[in-house]
């Protein structure tokens, strides 16, 4: 029996969208959360695991995360599985197959689709997967859908014996609003696992008689549909043209056409048709704005009725105003001239790594060697792509640096008979994907130099923990990987496997350069933590004595965003050759002490700064 834990309150917080599904979770009586870090659904986890009373943990990977939330469900308990959109794609192996067998505590997948690619090496449209995955989706405008529609989410997952996906954005994800909280905590008693072979069992003669089970759900959610109050239609009083939208871009309409008719979907599939149909017959022109795959508009269409939608709007970034006027104006016989730039917009300004990140000596090393095909990998390293050090030749997902590499290797041609192949991967990743790829290299004797960069920390998130860190979600010790055992038990030699400082740059360029030349596989593993984290230790900063700076711009070369350009020169030689020098300076609100770029300075113009006579506290002791 369902117990209220306090006396229900309502009361108003300003929340993110994340903030709000974790609160939300809380109070539906969820018992076990998993993610795995990944923009922008990171701070699900992270709030969820300010609850004590919740089981939250950070997975290895998102496939592991959704089947935890499987195991806790199965056994009856309330289970949330969170990632961003690419996270889909890995999970996805066990949550197509679960929505065959179906659940038994409610179960959400909160997927956050990075829509305008923030942060994100695509922009995958993760609507699909209710479709392919006979699922029904839930998509909230705000953060006080968010928190309503999570907690609905809960109900209808165990209504109908199955996952719900509540599909989040990057807009809904992060902004925050004012967030209506309803009540407390309900507890929610977990009746243990049930033994049913003949369903949890997903063989082929076991999943074979659930298909007509699922699609018998299928008929009756498409019901619920048409009549659920999270599809709701507004009047307007323009109806020359009438909008059908979901998630976010419902504010951008009502922001941009306020008098506009509007049939907002909150449960977007399967698609209420009928009540499409209806509001049709109600408008001129029937337009569909979604982000960002035309879903609804093909099935709207297929329903026999006419529509426009991405012959008119783009099909990638937010619909936001500025994008829906010059598309939808033009429709009502008002043209809209697209504004020219501003000459105050930002300048934008390129990423790149920070201040004694222990990713700028490897990369700092692999720019000054020659005849390198360097394949990467989804992490803060994927800035070594960029200037200075254009390191980095490809990158595509989460642990493929290794799989590619070794792919690479095997179908070299003859104009890279002569080049070593250099793959690049983080801790966390290593751990999330890359350690199938590195015992697939062994087993199939590729040759490929491994720079496996740990920073401890999943650093592109925000420095959140995992297995190699020594630390769990809480904050608490946890058994710490030993990555060289890891990498030997997966087969490369003890003479192969090194450990190196990256802020040692000589013995950082010397590794690679000797690596690289070996006839067999080596991984060569970094060990300075990520220098966002508290792990991190900070020292004196340096500075450029002036007089000694030659203007060789080499500490440029690094990378460290601590260092600047002060001045450049042009000068000729006696040869009649121009030479341009530049001259360097430290910012010592940003350096941290790593000394990296003083291992780059050949006439020793950078130092640490001792301490004036005056700044020094003199103690006299007294005279015994």
């Amino acid at each position: 029996m369902n117990a209220v834990v306090n006396a229900q309150i309502e009361s108003r917080h300003l929340l993110s969208g994340n903030e709000a599904v974790a609160r939300a979770a809380w109070e539906a009586g969820v018992r076990v959360a998993a993610a795995y870090p990944g923009t922008p659904a990171t701070e699900i986890l992270e709030n969820l695991a300010l609850y004590p009373d919740i089981h939250s943990e950070w997975s290895v990977n998102e496939k592991v995360a959704v089947e935890v939330a499987i195991g806790a469900s199965l056994a009856g308990s309330r289970a949330l599985a969170a990632m961003k959109h690419v996270g889909m794609n890995v999970a996805s192996d066990a949550f197509m197959t679960q929505s065959l067998a179906g659940v038994v505590g409610g179960l959400i997948i909160v997927v956050a689709d990075d829509v305008g690619l923030s942060s994100s090496q695509n922009e995958q449209d993760s609507r699909y997967w209710g479709r392919f995955g006979h699922m029904p989706i839930l998509e909230p405008a705000d953060s006080q859908e968010a928190y309503q529609m999570v907690k609905r989410a809960f109900a209808l997952s165990e209504e109908y014996e199955t996952p719900v996906i509540v599909r989040m954005t990057t807009r809904v994800c992060h902004v925050k609003a004012m967030v209506i909280i309803e009540g407390d905590r309900i507890e929610r008693h977990a009746a243990g696992f049930q033994k049913n072979p003949q369903r949890w069992v997903m063989t082929p003669a076991n999943a074979k008689p659930r298909l007509p089970v699922m699609h018998e759900r299928d008929r009756k959610l498409r019901e619920l549909s048409e009549t659920i109050d999270l599809n709701a239609a507004s009047t307007g009083s323009d109806r020359r043209i009438g909008f059908v939208t979901s998630g976010p871009a419902f504010m951008h309409l009502r922001e941009t056409f306020p008098n506009a008719p509007v049939l907002k979907l909150g449960f977007s599939h399967p698609a209420p048709l009928d009540k499409i149909r209806d509001f049709a017959a109600q408008v001129d022109t029937l337009v569909v704005v979604e982000e960002t795959e035309p879903l609804l508009e093909t099935e709207i269409r297929a329903a026999g009725l006419a529509v426009r939608g991405k012959d008119i709007l783009p099909r990638f970034g937010e619909l936001a105003p500025s994008v829906l006027r010059p598309a939808i104006k033009p429709l009502l016989g008002e043209p809209y001239p697209v504004p020219a730039r501003s000459q105050t917009d930002i300048f934008p300004r390129p990423p790149t790594m920070c201040a004694s990140c222990p990713h700028l000596g490897p990369y700092f090393a692999l720019s000054h060697i020659r005849n390198l095909n360097i394949i990467g990998d989804i992490g803060c390293y994927t800035l070594g792509a960029g200037h200075p050090w254009n390191a980095l030749d490809t990158c595509i997902s989460m642990g493929a640096s290794l799989s590619m590499a070794h792919g690479m290797d095997k179908g070299r041609g003859e104009s890279d008979a002569k080049k070593s192949i250099v793959a690049v991967i983080g801790d966390s990743t290593f751990l999330h994907m890359g350690m199938q790829g590195l015992l697939n290299m062994i087993y199939n004797r590729g040759n490929i130099t491994v720079l496996l960069l740990d920073n401890r920390s999943v650093g592109m998130t925000g420095g959140q923990e995992n297995p190699g860190t020594g630390q769990d979600l809480h904050g608490l010790p946890a058994p710490r990987v030993d990555f060289a055992k890891l990498v030997e038990a997966l087969g490369v030699r003890p003479e192969r496997i090194r450990l190196v400082d990256p802020y040692e740059l000589p013995t950082m360029v010397k590794l690679v350069r000797e690596e690289t030349k070996m006839a067999e596989p080596s991984v060569n593993i970094t060990n300075r933590p990520c220098s966002l984290t508290d792990r991190f230790e900070h020292l004196k900063p340096y500075t450029v004595i002036d007089d000694k700076c030659t203007g060789c711009g080499n500490c440029i070369d690094l990378g460290c965003p601590a260092i600047f350009v002060a001045r450049r020169e042009t000068v000729t030689a006696k040869n009649g050759k121009s030479k341009e020098l530049v001259f360097a300076r430290i910012d010592n609100n940003a350096c941290t002490g790593c000394h990296m770029c003083v291992e780059t300075c050949a006439p020793e113009a950078i130092i640490q700064p001792q301490p004036q006579l005056k700044d020094r506290v003199i103690r006299i002791q007294p005279h015994a």
